[in-house]
Order: C-alpha cells, then sequence, then structure tokens
C-alpha cells in the first residue's frame, strides 16, 4: 500500500539548474537595461553637445549689445535689446553655428531674430558660405567719414552686387532711409556701421528691394548686423516636425513620404505654389534687377494662415550680377564645381577652368522641378494629365532668364492662370 503521505521533493541539482536560468536571465535584462541607459545617455550627449553648440544666442546677444553700450552701433532694435529687455530669443531655429536664427517676442509681435557670429560679414559664393576671416566686424565707416562719403560706398557696393541700374540712386536713397533707424534725418556713424553691416548680407538686400511686397518677410528692425524680421507662423512649406529620437530611426525614403502626407489641400497647395510664381516674377527684372533664388528646397518657404507664400531662409537669394561676376572667377574642374547655393549651376569651362557666368536654369525651372511632387499630388485626377505637361514644360527651360524672357513669361503665366482657373470657386483657395 502506497503511504498518502510521502511529499516528492524536488532534487537539489533540478532546484539549482532553475536557479542559475533565473539568475542567468536576471544578467541578460540587467544588461539590456544598462546597454539601453548607456547609448540614451550617449544620443543625449551628442544631442545636447550639439545644440549648444549650434543655439549661441546667448553668446550674439552679448556681443552685440557690449558694441552698442560702446557706442560703436546704433539700430531700430538695439534699445529693446539691450536696455528695455522688450526683444527677447525665444525658440532655437538655428542649423550652423554662425548664423543664429531664433523666434523671438517685440512687445506684442511676434518675429524671427538673425545673427551672424564670428566675422561673418563677406562671404564666398558656394554652399556652405564660408566666411572670408580677414574682414573685421564693424569697420567700415570710418571716423571722419562724411554722409557724402558714406552714400558713395553704399552706392559703389549696390552697384556691385545688382550691375548698372538707371535706378541705382533710389535704391541707394532707399537704403539710406533704412539706416537712418531713429528717423531724425541724420545718419549717425553707429547707425551707418549698422547698415554697412547689414548691406553685407543677401536676405537684408532683398528684404528692403521687395518691402511692400507679400511674399518677402518685413524688415522690423536691427542692431549691428543682428536683424529682425517678420514671423511666418508655418515653415518649413511641407513636413513633421518629429523629436529628435524619433528622427534617429526613421529612414531616408520614409521621412520623405511622410513629409509629403502632411501638406495642407490641394487647393491650399495650388495657391501657396501661385505665390512662388509671384515671388518669381517680382525677382525677375524687377525695380533694381534681377535676383537669382538659389534654394528651391522646402525649409526656404513657408506660408501664413491665409496660406499665402512667405519666403522664410533668403540667404541664397543672390542679385544675378553679383553672381555672374563671382562665378566667372571660380575655378572649376567638372561643371559639378560651379555651384551656387544648393542649385544654381554653371558650366565648366575646361579649357579655361574657369566657371561660366550663366546659369544653367532660370529660377522657374527650378521651382517647377523641386515642388511638383508636392503639387501633383492630392491633385484632382482630371486635372493630373494637363498639370504634369504643365510643370514638365516649366522644368525643361534651359538658360538664364533674360535670354528667353518671352518663353518663360508665357510658361510663368500659363501655369498660374491654368491654376487659379482651377481653385478660383472653391472655399480654400
Amino acid at each position: 500500500m502506497w503511504d498518502n503521505n510521502i511529499q516528492f521533493r524536488k532534487t537539489p541539482a533540478k532546484a539549482s539548474q532553475r536557479e542559475a536560468r533565473l539568475s542567468y536571465i536576471r544578467v541578460k535584462y540587467l544588461f539590456l537595461m544598462w546597454l539601453v541607459v548607456f547609448i540614451g545617455s550617449w544620443v543625449f550627449y551628442v544631442q545636447y553637445s550639439s545644440y549648444t553648440e549650434l543655439c549661441r544666442g546667448q553668446e550674439c546677444k552679448s556681443i552685440i549689445c557690449d558694441k552698442y553700450s560702446k557706442g560703436i552701433i546704433d539700430g531700430s532694435a538695439c534699445s529693446s535689446l539691450c536696455e528695455e529687455s522688450s526683444l527677447y530669443f525665444r525658440r532655437c531655429l538655428s542649423t550652423k553655428p554662425n548664423n543664429q536664427v531664433y523666434t523671438s517676442s517685440w512687445g506684442d509681435q511676434d518675429g524671427v531674430i538673425k545673427c551672424q557670429l564670428g566675422d561673418v560679414l563677406h562671404y564666398e559664393l558656394g554652399e556652405e558660405m564660408e566666411p572670408k576671416k580677414e574682414i573685421a566686424l564693424f569697420d567700415k565707416p570710418t571716423r571722419g567719414t562724411s554722409v557724402e562719403m558714406f552714400k558713395e560706398m553704399v552706392a559703389s557696393l549696390l552697384k556691385a552686387k545688382v550691375g548698372e541700374q538707371a535706378n541705382l540712386s533710389s535704391l541707394v536713397t532707399l537704403i539710406l532711409s533704412v539706416a537712418d533707424s531713429n528717423k531724425d534725418g541724420h545718419i549717425s556713424l553707429p547707425e551707418a556701421k549698422s547698415a554697412w553691416a547689414l548691406l553685407q548680407h543677401n536676405e537684408v538686400l532683398l528684404a528692403v528691394v521687395l518691402q511692400g511686397r507679400e511674399h518677402t518677410p518685413k524688415l522690423l528692425g536691427f542692431c549691428g548686423d543682428l536683424y529682425v524680421v517678420e514671423h511666418v507662423p508655418h515653415a518649413p512649406l511641407f513636413g513633421l516636425s518629429l523629436p529628435w529620437p524619433m528622427e534617429l530611426w526613421i529612414p531616408t525614403g520614409m521621412r520623405l513620404s511622410m513629409d509629403q502626407w502632411f501638406t495642407p489641400s490641394w487647393p491650399r497647395k495650388a495657391k501657396i505654389f501661385i505665390g512662388l510664381l509671384e515671388l518669381i516674377e517680382d525677382i525677375f527684372h524687377g525695380t533694381f534687377g534681377s535676383f537669382l533664388m538659389c534654394d528651391m528646397r522646402a525649409s526656404t518657404f513657408g506660408y501664413n494662415d491665409r496660406h499665402d507664400l512667405r519666403l522664410v531662409d533668403g540667404r541664397y537669394v543672390v542679385a544675378e550680377e553679383a553672381f555672374k561676376q563671382a562665378m566667372i572667377l571660380q575655378r572649376c574642374e567638372e561643371d559639378e564645381d560651379c555651384v551656387y547655393g544648393v542649385d544654381c549651376r554653371t558650366a565648366c569651362d575646361r579649357a579655361e577652368h574657369r566657371c561660366m557666368a550663366e546659369v544653367a536654369q532660370p529660377n522657374l525651372a527650378r521651382a517647377c522641378e523641386a515642388l511638383k511632387d508636392y503639387l501633383l499630388r492630392g491633385a484632382p485626377f482630371h486635372l493630373q494629365e494637363e498639370l504634369k505637361k504643365q510643370l514638365y514644360a516649366c522644368s525643361a527651360l534651359k538658360g538664364s532668364a533674360e535670354k528667353m524672357e518671352m518663353e518663360h513669361s508665357l510658361i510663368l503665366n500659363h501655369l498660374k492662370k491654368f491654376l487659379w482657373k482651377q481653385i478660383s470657386h472653391t472655399n480654400d483657395s
């Protein structure tokens, strides 16, 4: 007979095996947790280091306010920035350490502060916009320079940038009116130093040239070479802003597709694109010459709540005359060496090893090529064939717009008229 009270016990060997297995699992999980913490800490350190290198707004403010307190520079934003503290830096948008960009608040007005760090007043033509180190900050005009001499300096600089213009004197007068920041009818030496520093920036010159036009942000104020422009609420033109840990793990191809998903409705996209066509019209044979837009990426543009296009970053918008003069001085071995900004290209004269002056494609062709997917995605089915046809004709334009002015104007006006016809009856337009 079996004894019902007998209990079966685990052998010592089995118990020790189980404990060993549990210990192994614990060690494995502890190792995995340590690995996650280590990688997370390393990524955080790298990102924090990148942030502190890129975002140096306080340093920028200290330099500018030090110059202002010493009476070296002056401008319409100096008092608010350095004395009243009514103009202050908010969110960092910088993508390069020497080009500081921050959202700002100035009283009840939102803006964007742009400030250069280091000796960055003069640039070589090239994608990286590297500074010429020999140029000192705020060294011109010197003490003893009369207003007439300063006027001649400005005229000479503008002539080099925009070429010989019949109305060059009008542009000089416009620049001098901006330089007179307190509007007392006189330009002090600190105001002149600030104005001269600002004139080295393509974006500021464009803001002055196109002031009153709706597609470029207004210049709100300046202090030295720090300047404040109108804030554009929706930028970049398309795309989704994700936290940086997510950015690390999303493949580039998938990210490009996601960017296209998060866009306005098609009629609103069409209206935004029409705004780009109007901006191209404004800077082609404008009042003060022609300009080239050498960065057609989505990050260059934005739009307001009414879906009117705004130029967000004008650093690579350059006067065509200045572009030509600089390119012919640039040495090359092949066509790829002859690029300004992101997409303004010329051919390389291999015999002379010099870049040629004429841009390969006008603004219109590069705009159509860069944003064709943006405009085609979501377009009504019955419009797609005609829209593709027009965008192809637009993208195929070659040479400078000046040499093919008639064809350029016909394609631009035809495309703009076609888009307006499709959206004029919709609420979204």
